[in-house]
């Protein structure tokens, strides 16, 4: 998503602070567009389907398992799990886009809630996804991962996408910023400056046309927040990194040129194939981790460790990339 304008401080209110209310309004204004994609997005999730598919597939010992999409939006991931054979969940705090999740999968449960505070009992998902840059508009996303922890099996699976703090994009927003605004980010000179090179110690929030306030995460950071909500990283995946070239502001346009579409199609194809190339993450616009919950060993956690034990890292498909 393009960035606009950095907001770098915490002060003020705890009303400005607050997210939660604000995001709702925002996906329920935008329910009825929300599945029209943009280019970018036709990489991001063909990407996160591909990642998604392969690594919570469940055993095949025709148990039925239940499977948690935090943040679902329009059931997207939903679908994804529920074709995998999950008893699939939904949750959102958008009612909007709640109603179009129940229209496209009917036999999925849905709820109207945070992933700040889940409304589900320990230990109750097999698998979960955050995806959507769902942490990315919460209030407290450490929160929401221990949360995600919490109602996970021992050895269940989460896998989050979230947007990174360092990505090429934000070259592009600060060059825009000096051409007068040329490429349409809309970030004051000095404002894109700070947001290209500020520590991202002091934490970093953005705010992007059509979005509003979005909290941006290094991997560092999300590793981190995940090893404190006792879920150990296991891969790790860079999305839109090489794509960056081009401005994601031209990406995100309803329709590209026939020259410039060919170009973009080209370069998804080399995103995903370096996108296990650890140097490039750095760059990479959207950062996805598989994590696991392994506070007790059992049957779940052995078959797991077998199969990723069987995989060749071309088997774990373009994107990966194992943590240590």
């Amino acid at each position: 998503m393009p960035g606009a304008r950095v907001d770098w401080g915490s002060r003020g209110s705890r009303k400005d602070r607050t997210m939660g209310s604000a995001v709702a309004r925002l996906f329920d204004a935008m329910a009825d567009s929300y599945d029209v994609l943009e280019p970018w997005y036709v990489h991001l999730y063909a990407a996160l389907a591909a990642i998604l598919r392969r690594e919570l597939e469940p055993p095949p010992d025709g148990r039925r398992r239940r499977a948690l999409d935090a943040g679902c939006g329009t059931g997207l991931q939903t679908a994804l799990l529920d074709a995998l054979g999950y008893a699939s969940h939904g949750l959102d705090v958008s009612a909007g886009l709640l109603a179009v999740a129940r229209r496209r999968l009917p036999s999925a449960t849905f709820v109207l809630g945070s992933v700040e505070a889940l409304p589900y009992p320990d230990r109750y998902f097999d698998a979960a996804a955050c995806c959507g840059s769902t942490l990315s508009f919460v209030d407290a996303p450490a929160r929401a991962l221990r949360e995600l922890g919490r109602v996970l099996r021992p050895g269940g699976r989460l896998l989050v996408e979230c947007e990174h703090r360092w990505s090429l994009d934000l070259a592009w927003a600060l060059l825009s910023s000096l051409t007068f605004d040329s490429l349409g980010y809309g970030v004051p000179p000095a404002a894109a400056w700070r947001q290209a090179t500020h520590s991202p110690r002091a934490g970093v929030l953005s705010h992007y046309p059509g979005y509003g306030r979005l909290r941006l995460f290094t991997l560092p950071e999300l590793e981190a927040m995940l090893r404190a909500a006792g879920l150990a990283p296991l891969r790790r995946w860079g999305l839109h990194s090489v794509t960056n070239v081009i401005p994601s502001t031209i990406l995100h346009r309803d329709r590209l040129g026939r020259t410039l579409a060919r170009l973009y199609r080209r370069l998804t194809l080399l995103d995903a194939a370096l996108a296990r190339w650890r140097p490039l993450h750095w760059m990479s616009n959207s950062v996805v981790i598989l994590a696991q919950r392994a506070d007790r060993e059992g049957p779940g956690c052995d078959r797991n460790r077998q199969r990723d034990a069987a995989l060749a890292p071309a088997d774990r498909g373009p994107f990966a990339c194992d943590l240590g």
